[in-house]
């Protein structure tokens, strides 16, 4: 064993749903592997990890990103919100009332997704709630229960800030 794997761990802080934890990292771990290797919160999914599916999109400042693409270092200090931080969320009620889960792996991508959406654009019109969809795959429906979900947000004014 060579030095540099010696040295290749950091502690780190990472603060997650309201709450700071500490981590053990390599520089290379993504902020997927952080969430769940060391902090248990295995919401986020693995998905593709190259960025495409949404499978594993958490918020980092309040903006939606794939934890596969961040690196666990690189969101030291920057407040992130993964589906377990939004539980209890008016974005979760409605995918409940509104059937908008088959299998459920993808559906805490696009809860987290759409919760932003949401926050950000509390007046979206289709073509906006279509654009941000598309950042999220999901196998298994035709996505209508997810846009009915959204569109039940928006017309209930249930669009709280985080």
């Amino acid at each position: 064993m060579n030095s540099l794997s010696k040295t290749s761990k950091q502690l780190i802080q990472l603060h997650v749903n309201g709450e700071t934890h500490d981590a053990v990292v390599r520089s290379a771990d993504t902020l997927l592997i952080a969430l769940r290797e060391q902090l248990g919160l295995t919401g986020a999914k693995r998905g593709c990890e190259n960025g495409d599916c949404g499978a594993c999109s958490v918020l980092i400042n309040g903006k939606p990103s794939h934890s596969c693409l961040s690196l666990a270092v690189e969101v030291i200090d920057q407040p992130i919100t993964t589906i377990e931080g939004l539980m209890d969320s008016p974005v979760s009620k409605a995918f409940v009332d509104n059937w908008a889960i088959q299998c459920g792996y993808c559906t805490p991508g696009f809860i987290v997704n759409c919760h932003s959406l949401i926050t950000t654009h509390p007046d979206a019109n289709d073509e906006l709630i279509e654009e941000w969809l598309q950042s999220n795959i999901c196998r298994c429906t035709g996505y209508e229960e997810i846009r009915e979900a959204v569109h039940t947000l928006l017309a209930s004014g249930q669009t709280e800030n985080e």
